[in-house]
């Protein structure tokens, strides 16, 4: 079932979204004579766009709006609605909510400002008002929103000052936007950018729908191909996450940006969207989990949402280059290895092919020829055909700069991309240049997409690629359950003896070791473990213990256990006086190894987020780690710890040996299924290291901060 159909409490079904998004009869409630008013710009919208359905304005004090005949209440239309446009205050919402249910109306837009935004009581109204929307069956879009519009069939429930200049472009582009302000922005560069919109959704305070369901909807849509999406906060993530998997199973791509990544912004989208916003690295990773493009700027979202619906996806990531400057071939070169592409060269035979007709030109990659093609157009013909027929590229990229715009060689050069235009028709084809839009359209109605900058032409093809690979994965295999009876988190901080003791329940490989309170229990069990140990100084107080003097490593005799027990104990009284101490671990050394540190954090957003990257006094110096919704199977486990940058570490480096990763990828599984199991128990758990040896895996440290420990 589709998540429009369901209640966002998982309760009964609730109408979809048809009603709202493609509805046959609409009223507009408060409608005004005025097309500069609020309540008068959508039915000049609805007027202009031709709406195919019967639209009926709502004003008590008028017989006539802008050409419509108007009615002085719901209850007097003469027949039934599917959706309703509410332009009217506050107060009056709820008596307006009832008359449009009555006429048996499943979805409405409401413009009305000064509910959760504006704080509790604001959120008060807001709730009154989404539980009446419930009960009478409507589903709302709002309030505080600025409406939507399908282009296709005319439908314009919005006050967005974007329709003014007309209607969008023809086109198959969803955008759903939680700013009606910025979404109008979005709009009016899309039109600049020749981007055909069909759908536009403003979401608003979201009391009812969200984005999460518009995405939804969108998807299952056979008149949407891509999914653009502004996002300052979510309310609802399991619904977003379901939405966006189902977009990737149908390979509909989904092109996102998402705001509120500072402290300062997020605080800003808190107080604009009354949503709660992700930490960004954490939302990041899920992201790239449902291969979502994520966008760090409106220029890259517009980029990136023109390429996806203007061409087809990628095979791979070889770009093959076609330039008439050298300079311009660099620039695109150094590009596609700032962006993860490859530049192989040409087959030698292919390059000598060419090369016998433009002995002055270059043909590696890029394929450089020169200016002579001002003298023999057909070079860009053949350089063209034999990169997609000889290379295999699974991309293209042309510079030629304003050659397009001369009314020379325009033509003679348009002449032969169009004639090339069957033999790279599977691949993206991005054509660098400077030329006016009509010209640009031209191309682009050859199937190629037209950038002015070169970075951005292969930023856009890079987002492709990585669309393409995402769609090629597999439906995610089922993780497995979680060891039966796990014990309960504490309550207070738990420090490492305790913290090993719960992992090791989970199926985290430890050392045998025992906790120790004075030295002759430390010798005690330094002989029954087996000498040399280490020893450590156990607090949940006290996460770095190594700066304080609190490890001493490869102890050899009893003495030297005796004499590192008193420099542990005085170590933790000068350096953490108040620290409350649990005593000393005495463990086994645990020989050479690869360290790790494994990781699991509750954000509350996203939920329980498993975490992997180079361990040890490293950890917060290299940066280096991978994250992934929790709980991950020992396969995913293994493909996170094989992205890091130092996993050559792991396998294999300059005849070191290669460590066992499969025990790691199992530690790492089995640490997340303990903490999406107990998500609601803990803030976080840190292995710090897990030493990662020839044979096996063994975490050597370990802290759990339970979530009552952060309140």
């Amino acid at each position: 079932m589709s998540i429009t159909a369901r209640a966002l409490d998982q309760g009964p079904a609730r109408p979809t979204l048809d009603g709202l998004m493609a509805p046959k009869a609409v009223a507009i409630v408060g409608a005004s004579a005025d097309p500069a008013r609020i309540g008068g710009r959508p039915v000049d919208y609805y007027r202009r766009a031709g709406f195919n359905g019967a639209l009926y304005p709502v004003n008590p004090n008028r017989a006539e709006i802008q050409g419509y005949r108007a009615y002085p209440s719901v209850a007097d239309l003469p027949g039934p609605i599917d959706c309703a446009l509410l332009a009217v205050p506050a107060q009056h919402l709820l008596g307006a909510l009832d008359a449009v249910a009555d006429k048996g109306a499943q979805g409405a837009v409401i413009f009305t400002a000064g509910f959760a935004e504006m704080g509790a009581e604001g959120a008060a109204l807001q709730d009154a008002l989404s539980t009446r929307a419930r009960e009478v069956g409507v589903r709302l879009l709002g309030p505080n929103c600025l409406g939507m519009f399908h282009a296709a069939i005319g439908h314009c429930p919005t006050f967005s000052s974007a329709l003014q200049n007309g209607m969008p472009l023809p086109g198959r582009v969803g955008l759903v936007t939680q700013s009606g302000a910025y979404g109008t922005h979005l709009l009016e560069l899309a039109r600049a950018r020749r981007i055909g919109v069909n759908y536009w959704v403003s979401t608003g305070n979201e009391a009812d729908i969200g984005v999460a369901e518009v995405i939804d909807y969108l998807v299952a849509d056979p008149e949407t191909d891509v999914i653009g999406v502004y996002l300052e906060g979510v309310n609802h993530p399991d619904l977003l996450f379901a939405a966006l998997e189902r977009a990737r199973l149908a390979r509909k791509p989904v092109v996102l940006m998402k705001v509120g990544t500072s402290v300062a912004g997020a605080a800003a989208a808190a107080s604009h969207t009354a949503s709660l916003a992700a930490a960004d690295d954490v939302f990041d990773a899920a992201l790239r989990e449902f291969g979502v493009a994520r966008c760090r700027t409106t220029e890259e979202l517009l980029d990136v949402i023109y390429a996806a619906s203007r061409a087809p996806l990628p095979r791979g990531r070889k770009l093959g280059i076609l330039t008439i400057s050298g300079g311009g071939g660099v620039i695109l070169a150094d590009s596609a290895a700032h962006h993860g592409l490859s530049t192989p060269p040409m087959p030698e035979p292919a390059q000598q092919a060419l090369l016998a007709r433009n002995p002055l030109a270059s043909f590696a990659n890029p394929l450089d020829v020169t200016a002579n093609a001002v003298n023999d157009f057909s070079l860009v013909r053949d350089g063209l055909e034999s990169m997609v027929r000889d290379g295999g590229y699974d991309m293209l990229a042309s510079f030629f700069t304003s050659w397009p715009a001369s009314k020379v060689l325009g033509p003679q050069l348009h002449a032969e991309f169009k004639a090339s235009q069957p033999t790279y028709a599977h691949c993206p084809h991005a054509l660098v240049i400077t030329a006016e839009d009509a010209i640009c359209a031209q191309y682009e109605a050859d199937g190629l997409l037209v950038f002015a900058d070169p970075d951005r032409a292969v930023g856009a093809m890079a987002a492709l690629a990585g669309l393409a690979e995402a769609f090629d994965r597999p439906a995610r295999a089922a993780v497995p359950a979680p060891v039966p009876s796990l014990p309960d988190i504490p309550a207070e901080a738990v420090g490492e003896a305790a913290a090993k003791q719960i992992l090791a329940a989970a199926g985290v490989p430890v050392l045998p070791e025992r906790l120790v309170n004075n030295a002759d229990e430390a010798v005690a069990a330094a002989t029954d473990l087996g000498l040399p140990v280490v020893m450590k100084l156990v607090s949940p107080d006290i996460a770095h213990k190594t700066e304080i003097g609190g490890v001493a490593l490869g102890l050899k005799t009893a003495d030297a256990v005796r004499a590192a027990f008193a420099r542990l104990i005085d170590a933790a009284s000068t350096h953490a006086p108040d620290a409350r101490l649990d005593g000393v671990l005495v463990a086994p050394m645990a020989g050479d190894g690869q360290e790790l540190i494994l990781g699991l954090r509750v954000d509350p957003v996203v939920g329980a987020v498993a975490m992997v990257g180079m361990g040890g006094i490293y950890a917060e110096v290299m940066s280096d780690v991978v994250l992934h919704r929790a709980p991950v199977s020992v396969e995913e486990a293994r493909a996170m710890i094989l992205r890091l940058k130092s996993a050559p570490l792991l396998t294999g480096v300059r005849g070191r040996p290669p460590a066992d990763i499969a025990a790691a990828a199992e530690a790492l599984s089995a640490l997340s299924c303990l903490g999406a199991a107990k998500a609601a128990q803990i803030d976080s758990i840190e292995v710090n290291p897990l030493l990662v040896r020839r044979d096996g895996a063994v975490a050597l440290d370990a802290l759990i901060i339970p979530a009552v420990a952060q309140g």
